[in-house]
């Protein structure tokens, strides 16, 4: 039983951890001048993208490219100019965003 509580509390640590690091690396890149995690600024609220992509095979992969490349049309007229991210802080950005 100790252990079980053990690993639900380094589980729910890790997640926070994991948490804290997307919205710090979000903040890092800019992209809360666009997006908030619960309401549309000029491009989509995070909780609308995770609501949208939830469960879709291989999304990850298919969000870290969008978001290299840019574009529009998904979520209306304005594109999303291309991003310089690192694979590393991409990811990370693109887990957070999915987890929300």
């Amino acid at each position: 039983m100790r252990l079980i509580v053990a690993l639900m509390f380094a589980f729910a640590a890790c997640c926070s951890f994991a948490a804290e690091d997307g919205a710090k690396v979000a903040a890092k890149y800019n992209c809360l001048a666009c997006h908030a995690v619960d309401h549309k600024i000029v491009g989509p609220a995070y909780k609308e993208i995770a609501k949208k992509y939830r469960g879709q095979k291989g999304i990850e992969a298919k969000l870290m490219a969008k978001i290299k490349q840019g574009g529009g049309g998904v979520w209306g007229q304005i594109p999303m100019p291309a991003q310089q991210i690192g694979d590393q802080d991409l990811r990370t950005i693109v887990r957070w965003v999915l987890a929300q």
